[in-house]
């Protein structure tokens, strides 16, 4: 299989499922819809939605490969996931679920974060580099690694769970149960969240992380502070990470991310502040280039791979 096969490339997160026919890293055909609710006594609405979704982009171009990209935690060896999300899938058997809407493509399943991670390494800002930290900032934080110019899942397919690092930062309740999480001050809500105890008010009803967005770019003090929270906590979780494993690059991605400068450069100074190894000073804070296809471009690679 060459890199001009097409690859049906699948995105699942919390709020939204994304498909994609992908040859040469490129997206020749994309749906998303949002993920539908569905109580956990049916688990099969949401696997069925997906396959609906699937067949739909793949039309008369039936696949050789699948790359699947869901949010975690997973299980790679019995090929399940158990989104915190999506509470109908608890260790829900996705592969075998999409192989057999499917028959005769290879699936690979992978983390969605590290999917964008790998997407962003292809394709995107961090192509070329050897080690990179790829991080995606939205409704959660997570991460993937690429190491030697490799993806780096780890034995159950969990490394670069980015966002459960925790963090010298205020001790906020985090969803895994722990306290300080780069998750629990770095996420769109846990930034809003921390906006409107401030006092911050923009956009009601409908206050969330792209409105707080906007704000920040106008000046809002209160929105320009949440983001600098969040920032100093990502510094810090990247930090960490790359005192283990000496990283070249971060690559930031995700819907919160897309605030561009009023998170990245906050972010760059508070590693510049936080970094005192010379190896970790070195590392390069770069923003996605490849925005909501990063998952689905990433997928792919993980199906040729194999």
């Amino acid at each position: 299989m060459t890199e001009a096969s097409p690859i049906l490339a699948i995105d699942i997160g919390g709020t939204k499922l994304a498909a994609a026919l992908v040859a040469n890293g490129v997206v020749l055909r994309r749906a998303e819809i949002p993920t539908p609710a569905a109580p956990p006594s049916e688990r099969h609405t949401v696997a069925n939605t997906l396959i609906d979704l699937a067949e739909q982009v793949v039309a008369d171009d039936r696949p050789r490969a699948i790359g699947l990209a869901s949010a975690g935690p997973l299980d790679l060896a019995a090929g399940t996931v158990s989104p915190v999300n999506i509470p109908s899938w608890r260790d829900f058997p996705l592969r075998e679920s999409v192989a057999a809407a499917f028959p005769g493509a290879r699936t690979v399943l992978v983390g969605d974060a590290v999917a964008a991670a790998v997407g962003e390494h292809w394709r995107g800002a961090g192509s070329g580099t050897a080690a990179m930290l790829g991080i995606v900032v939205s409704t959660g934080v997570g991460g993937g690694l690429v190491l030697d110019g490799r993806v780096y899942s780890g034995p159950t397919g969990n490394a670069g769970h980015f966002g459960h690092i925790p963090t010298d930062g205020e001790p906020v309740r985090c969803v895994c149960g722990m306290t300080g999480c780069v998750e629990a001050l770095a996420s769109g809500p846990s930034m809003v969240r921390w906006a409107k105890r401030q006092g911050w008010r923009g956009g009601e009803p409908d206050l969330d992380a792209r409105v707080l967005a906007q704000d920040a770019h106008a000046g809002d003090e209160t929105a320009l502070a949440a983001f600098d929270r969040a920032a100093d906590a990502l510094a810090c979780g990247i930090v960490g990470a790359a005192a283990l494993v000496d990283l070249d690059v971060v690559v930031i991605g995700g819907g919160v991310a897309a605030a561009g400068p009023v998170l990245i450069d906050p972010l760059r100074a508070h590693l510049k502040r936080r970094a005192s190894l010379g190896f970790v000073q070195r590392i390069r804070a770069l923003p996605g280039t490849l925005g909501r296809d990063a998952g689905l471009i990433g997928a792919a690679r993980c199906a040729l791979d194999g």
